[in-house]
C-alpha cells in the first residue's frame, strides 16, 4: 500500500491509493496561472465556499464520466453550530475545523475557511486550507498524529512562518508538503518563496522529488526519525501516471 501525490499548484492536491481518488482545494487556473487541473478524480475537497483560489471542486471531473463527490470542508466544521464537525464524506471520513483567511478575521463574514484531514492509502493527512490566523490550542491539537501534513509556507497572507513552525514543532507532523508558496506561474509580490520556509530546517530533514510527484510508503514515513519536508514542483499539464 502506497500513496501518490501530485501538486497541481497553489494548494491543489492530488491523492491517490487503493483505488481512490482525491483532490484537494482546486483553483481557477487563469487566476492563478496554474495548469487546469482535468486529473479525474472520486472526491473534491474545498475549504472554502467563495475563495476562487481554493472552493473550485466545481471544475473537477469524476472517473468514468460522471461527477465526484463534492464537499466544503467549511460546511462540516460549522454544521453543528461550533468550530468543528466530522462527516462521511464517500469513503473519507472527514474532520475538519473552522479557521480565518487572515488575523482578526470576524467570525461570520466571507472569506471564512477549514482546516480538515482524513485517512487514506495507510496515512493519516491534514490539510491546512488557507488559513491566515496563529492557531488556537483546539486549532494546534487538531494536528495530532498527522503522517501528511499540506501547508501553506508563503507567510502572509496566510498563517505566519513562526506560528507555523509552532504547531509543527509541537505536533511533529512525519512528513510536511509545502504549499501555497511564490512560483514561477505565481508570484505575488507578498508571498514568500520556498526558500524562507526551508530556512527552518537542516538539510538532511528536506526532501526534493524534482517534480510534481511522489510516492510515500506507510511504514517509511512512520520509521523516518522527526519530521521531514518533501517539496514538489508544480505540475505543468502533463498527463498523471
Amino acid at each position: 500500500m502506497s500513496l501518490s501525490v501530485t501538486w497541481h499548484g497553489q494548494s491543489c492536491v492530488r491523492l491517490a491509493a487503493d483505488g481512490l481518488t482525491v483532490v484537494t482545494d482546486p483553483y481557477t487556473p487563469e487566476e492563478l496561472g496554474y495548469a487546469p487541473v482535468t486529473d479525474p478524480a472520486d472526491v473534491a475537497l474545498a475549504s472554502s465556499d467563495d475563495d476562487s483560489a481554493h472552493c473550485r471542486t466545481d471544475l473537477i471531473a469524476g472517473r468514468d464520466g460522471g461527477d465526484p463527490i463534492r464537499c466544503n470542508a467549511l460546511e462540516v466544521a460549522t454544521a453543528g453550530g461550533g468550530d468543528a464537525g466530522e462527516a462521511m464524506v464517500g469513503p473519507l471520513h472527514l474532520r475538519a475545523i473552522a479557521a480565518e483567511e487572515w488575523e482578526h478575521h470576524p467570525r461570520g463574514t466571507a472569506g471564512q475557511n477549514a482546516m480538515y484531514r482524513f485517512e487514506m492509502g495507510g496515512l493519516r493527512i491534514a490539510h491546512m486550507g488557507d488559513v491566515g490566523n496563529a492557531l488556537s490550542e483546539a486549532q494546534v491539537a487538531f494536528f495530532e498524529d498527522v503522517d501528511l501534513l499540506i501547508a501553506p509556507t508563503g507567510g502572509s497572507p496566510t498563517i505566519q512562518l513562526p506560528d507555523l513552525m509552532h504547531m509543527i514543532h509541537r505536533m511533529r507532523p512525519r512528513v510536511v508538503l509545502p504549499v501555497h508558496f511564490r512560483t514561477l506561474a505565481y508570484r505575488p509580490a507578498n508571498i514568500l518563496w520556498i526558500e524562507d520556509f526551508l530556512r527552518h530546517w537542516r538539510d538532511e530533514a528536506v526532501r526534493f522529488a524534482f517534480g510534481p510527484r511522489a510516492t510515500l510508503d506507510p511504514a517509511a514515513v512512520r520509521a523516518a526519525k522527526g519530521p521531514q519536508v518533501l517539496v514538489l514542483d508544480y505540475l505543468r499539464g502533463d498527463p498523471p501516471d
